[in-house]
């Protein structure tokens, strides 16, 4: 019979992805990860794995927090062209606000581990995929609803507008100034008039 976990495995994996974003993958060691989450190593490997599995797990947890939990919310809540709007908002909002310029542990994974992890890089691109994909529903959903011109590819529109997403993100680590930020978007959002 197994033994219950003698911790809270949201909070575990919390610090997971703070220490995986305050160092990125490969500067965090599975002794770090023990450090922050609190818990002993083999407790780790006998919860989550390897670190590479770890890291898996803490990624998905941030995403369903922040990025998916953000798309569900604006698709219920808003008309597409207002959902797309309000999601670059938001990004340039979080970017602009961040004191200690840590960005989005998406993108900054997608920098640092994707390159060097093809299985790591794959998952990543799936995920930046998830956001594209929204983009191109709410696009084509205002299409249909006459808000949005139909004569726009709305595939090419969604991924300039990701690119747009990730440039800001970037951008936003070494100059978080919100009419740099808005000016990046502007032109892209206008796409959508």
């Amino acid at each position: 019979m197994a033994r219950p976990r003698e911790f809270d495995d949201g909070t575990a994996l919390e610090a997971a992805i703070d220490c995986f974003w305050k160092n990125g993958y490969e500067a965090t060691s599975v002794r770090d990860l023990a450090a922050s989450m609190g818990i002993s190593a083999p407790s780790l490997y006998n919860a989550y794995g390897d670190k590479h599995a770890l890291f898996v797990r803490a990624l998905e947890r941030y995403l369903d927090q922040s990025t998916r939990a953000r798309i569900q919310r604006l698709e219920q809540a808003l008309p597409p062209k207002q959902a797309v709007r309000r999601f670059i908002e938001d990004i340039i909002d979080r970017s602009v606000s961040d004191r200690e310029r840590r960005g989005c542990f998406l993108v900054n994974s997608a920098l640092d581990v994707a390159p060097h992890d093809k299985e790591l890089g794959a998952l990543i691109a799936e995920r930046l995929g998830e956001i594209e994909a929204f983009f191109r529903r709410s696009i084509q959903a205002a299409q249909a609803d006459g808000t949005v011109p139909a004569d726009r590819s709305a595939k090419d529109v969604a991924r300039l507008l990701l690119g747009v997403l990730l440039g800001i993100r970037v951008l936003a680590r070494s100059k978080p100034e919100r009419a740099l930020l808005e000016g990046v978007a502007r032109p892209a959002l206008a796409l959508l008039d």
